[in-house]
């Protein structure tokens, strides 16, 4: 029973989710607002529902570890899985410049919350810098969003099937449904997720801060798993990434700060989320910079790395839970072999790039 309501209350989330991207960024376009400035914050933040819907819920409740855990987890399954996925697809060659300022803006948002949390809680001054932050991004966003080019806008009005001077009654009283249905579904779904994660968890022995990293990271993650396949498959190469970027950067300012701010006591951050869980985020935000910066192209090699990391980030947590005999060979093999080989082959790829033409790329 526990496991049909966690499935349930996914479902419950994803399809409020969808029904909050289509009528948000559908009502957006519609009222003239940019849709560059759509696909950066709207859709982003709109996908990012399940992630708000279940942080405040677990915040209101005290449940500091699911909140932490799903919004660090979210981080390093956005990047690792879904951009790993979507290479593999399909290299995707990222020619929007205003995502470049994006991913520098994504790892400083990681950095402070680190830096806020250092003491092992995140009080009402740290929930306001970073709610603060939250609201300079957006109308730096808005800022930006004046100098895109038509070729951006119309891959983002081609993508929700709407124009700027389609604005009626009818269209706007139909978008305002969706989003107020889609918010239905998605407390609803929050608060059936959040109990039976919690039931989980103690179910199997494991804390709720791996619950939170694992399975709720990647289910509420779903409706971005969604957007950017959907967005590769047809080629919308900006919304596929301006997705994952801005829900990262929306996780972290917005949803930890707002959890921060209406939590009774705060919010706890465990001492291995600030020795381990985090800094990996932070690293994984890192890892898009000789990506992004050197041949503008995500590509399948590269997605394979990605979802290499993944597949060993995961394992690690869970035999970390469950203190497996085989966890200290695992680590020092990551450590000794792994990460280096890694870091080897991003310096090279990087040489290579300030060398050689875009066209050397995913070969």
């Amino acid at each position: 029973m526990t496991i049909f309501t966690l499935l349930l209350g996914l479902a419950f989330l994803v399809a409020g989710a969808e029904l909050l991207v289509r009528g948000a960024s559908r009502l957006g376009l519609a009222i003239g607002i940019s849709p560059l400035i759509i696909g950066l914050t709207i859709v982003a933040f709109g996908t990012s529902s399940p992630e708000i819907a279940v942080s405040v819920r677990a915040a209101l409740t005290n449940h500091s570890d699911i909140v932490i855990g799903t919004n660090i987890g979210s981080t390093i399954f956005n990047i690792l899985f879904i951009l790993g996925i979507c290479a593999l697809i399909k290299p995707i060659l990222v020619s929007q410049q205003l995502i470049w300022h994006e991913v520098p803006i994504m790892i400083l948002a990681h950095i402070i919350l680190l830096a806020i949390s250092f003491n092992g809680r995140i009080n009402k001054l740290g929930a306001s810098i970073l709610f603060i932050s939250l609201i300079i991004y957006i109308v730096i966003s808005i800022f930006k969003g004046r100098r895109e080019n038509k070729e951006i806008t119309e891959e983002y009005e081609s993508a929700f099937k709407v124009t700027k001077n389609t604005i009626n009654s009818i269209i706007i009283g139909k978008q305002c449904g969706l989003v107020v249905l889609g918010l239905f579904f998605c407390v609803f779904g929050a608060n059936w997720l959040l109990d039976s994660a919690v039931t989980l968890a103690r179910a199997l022995g494991v804390s709720e801060l791996v619950i939170g990293m694992t399975l709720i990271a990647g289910g509420t993650s779903l409706p971005e798993v969604a957007t950017s396949v959907v967005a590769t498959i047809r080629k919308q190469k900006d919304i596929a990434v301006g997705n994952v970027i801005g829900s990262n950067i929306f996780n972290i300012f917005g949803i930890v700060g707002i959890a921060g701010l209406i939590a009774p006591d705060g919010i706890v951050v465990a001492p291995s989320v600030l020795r381990f869980d985090l800094p990996v985020a932070i690293a994984t935000c890192v890892a898009c910079l000789p990506i992004f910066f050197t041949g503008h192209k995500i590509a399948r090699w590269e997605g394979i790395f990605f979802l290499g990391y993944y597949v060993a980030y995961t394992s690690y947590l869970i035999m970390a839970a469950q203190d497996h005999d085989s966890l200290p060979m695992f680590s020092m093999v990551m450590m000794w072999f792994v990460i280096p080989l890694t870091l080897v082959t991003v310096a090279i790829v990087v040489y290579r790039s300030t060398r050689s033409p875009l066209s050397h790329r995913d070969r």
